[in-house]
């Protein structure tokens, strides 16, 4: 038994001699470095930057009562166009009750005043007929009549207004009626039959009935970082991407950049809106997510090669020119370059069209 086990153990040694062998001479087999070879090119570089946003209308108006009240008609929904005077909704007014008594106070008084001018009207009328008092007597009472007439009109006037909002000369122009104030699509209405609405004051801002914007006129409204945003310029053309629309992009001119930055997750951002030109087979709703796709700087019909293919050493950069393919051998040489889009990179000096130089490495194993 004993010499069974040492056979085993000399034969688990013998194994892991041999294992151990070939995995060191596997180790030791020498490599060969090899490298694709590249050809300068000439062509296009574009730098270009992707700001994030969404999609805005230039101009987006809240419609807001000129009264308080409780809305009791809604003629609208969101989606419809309307134009400038457009009935929106009807507010029903919740009179106060100390106007209200006031208002009915007036009225009674009023209605006083009119009676007794208007018997003294009759009476004075009969007696100038009959020559008994003088014409100036009579105008004086004609005038004071006319007058309390006109008073009772205002005061039942008054009274409508405080009850209903609505007078009998105003009903057409009424303030419990919201109209638009321009012409446009309305893409909110976050009021509904039955709710309050107060009008703006100096220490409120009203309540909103609607909103409305020209879909027509659109804004791409993003945030850029720092480190670009000074190499924008009023002007400038960029694409638009909307990730509702896909595979479809729309040009676009930037029109303003924010002269101060705000903090964001520890990045200064600042605001730019570029105005669209909007297809017309298109529909484009507000507040759509949105890219747009910058292009910061361009050079065209200039020479380029792979920016993998530069060796940088300090402020210097160098290729290394193919001496000979088979085998490969390399002499390395200076070069200056300009432009890059990230991917490709331009050689201003240092090199000419059709130039071949090292690439990215190839490791293969040597094969015996």
């Amino acid at each position: 038994m004993k010499r069974i086990l040492r056979i085993a153990g000399f034969i688990l040694l013998g194994f892991l001699v041999i294992s151990t062998f070939v995995f060191l001479w596997q180790k030791s087999r020498p490599k060969v470095v090899t490298y694709e070879i590249e050809t300068t090119t000439t062509g296009t570089i574009e730098k270009r930057t992707v700001a994030t946003g969404k999609v805005e209308p230039r101009n987006e108006i809240l419609i807001k009562p000129q009264m308080s009240g409780i809305i009791s008609e809604i003629y609208k929904e969101a989606g419809e166009a309307v134009q400038a005077g457009d009935l929106i909704a009807k507010i029903q007014v919740v009179p106060d009750m100390v106007n209200l008594s006031s208002a009915e106070s007036r009225v009674q008084r009023a209605q006083l005043a009119a009676s007794q001018s208007r018997s003294n009207y009759e009476r004075d009328n009969k007696l100038y007929e009959n020559d008994v008092i003088s014409r100036e007597e009579f105008e004086k009472v004609e005038l004071q009549y006319k007058n309390d007439q006109e008073e009772l009109r205002a005061a039942n006037d008054n009274l409508s207004l405080v009850r209903t909002g609505i007078t009998q000369s105003s009903a057409k122009t009424s303030n419990t009626l919201v109209r638009s104030t321009v012409s446009g699509t309305i893409l909110d209405v976050p009021v509904k039959v039955g709710n309050s609405v107060i009008q703006s004051n100096n220490f409120n801002d009203g309540t909103t009935v609607a909103s409305v914007a020209n879909l027509s006129d659109m804004l791409f409204v993003g945030k850029i970082d720092e480190t670009e945003v000074g190499k924008l310029s009023v002007g400038m053309p960029m694409e638009i991407t909307i990730g509702a629309v896909q595979d479809r992009k729309i040009p676009a001119s930037l029109e303003y950049v924010s002269p101060k930055g705000v903090e964001e997750s520890g990045a200064i951002l600042f605001e730019m809106k570029a105005a669209m030109v909007l297809p017309t087979d298109v529909f484009i709703r507000a507040g759509y997510s949105a890219n747009a796709d910058i292009i910061l700087d361009k050079r065209t019909d200039v020479l380029t090669i792979p920016e993998s293919a530069v060796e940088f050493s300090g402020d210097s950069a160098f290729v290394y020119l193919v001496k000979n393919e088979k085998p490969q051998e390399f002499d390395r040489h200076h070069v200056k370059i300009g432009l890059s889009d990230g991917i490709n990179i331009e050689v201003t000096e240092g090199l000419k069209e059709n130039d071949k130089i090292r690439g990215a490495e190839i490791i293969e194993e040597k094969k015996n």
